[in-house]
């Protein structure tokens, strides 16, 4: 009985010494805990948060391995996180002014607020891709990019079979079949 006391009292300790590295100990993520992709960000990373690690960590409860990349974007070097779990790429963060401005969710056990993830077919969400959709580009020239319904800040990202020309939607009948492949939260 003094032992769980001892157990109990300095778990508490713990978890009031206010140490983010520590959230893992709290009871309510014991059982493992899940974020959620809703109109304000993913987890508790939003377009308040600063582009760096600790914040994206702190915001992702430390459950992601996160690493720092550089890339050119229309002729400028540009920062971006990936975060990583079990040595996959599950989230991808891009920033503009020293905030969060873009994250990709690639991880199929983030869903939506509205319970979409990865693997949600199309016609799951909409009827046709009129109004909707447009056809991806560049190195996205092989999906569909739709608006979420009623969002301002969720695309899904949706890809499936079809042998038409590069640069047009699929038809409707085609595309219900498409899954997402991608979720894009952006500011």
């Amino acid at each position: 009985m003094k032992v769980t006391h001892l157990v109990l009292t300095g778990g508490m300790v713990l978890l009031l010494s206010g140490c983010s590295t520590l959230s893992r100990m709290a009871p309510w993520n014991w059982f493992g805990s899940s974020l959620t992709v809703s109109e304000q960000g993913v987890g508790g990373v939003t377009g308040e948060t600063a582009m760096d690690d600790a914040a994206i960590a702190d915001g992702l409860n430390g459950d992601y391995r996160l690493v720092c990349g550089m890339r050119i974007v229309a002729g400028q070097p540009v920062s971006y996180y990936e975060a990583f779990r079990d040595d996959k790429t599950a989230l991808l963060f891009n920033g503009e002014n020293g905030k969060v401005s873009r994250i990709e969710v690639l991880d199929k056990d983030i869903a939506t607020d509205k319970g979409v993830k990865i693997g949600t077919p199309f016609s799951e969400l909409y009827s046709k891709a009129f109004g909707a959709c447009q056809p991806g580009t560049g190195v996205d020239a092989q999906i569909v990019e739709c608006k979420a319904p009623q969002s301002n800040h969720l695309n899904y990202h949706f890809s499936g079979e079809w042998r038409g020309p590069e640069g047009l939607i699929p038809p409707d009948d085609t595309l219900k079949n498409w899954t997402i492949t991608k979720i894009v939260w952006h500011r």
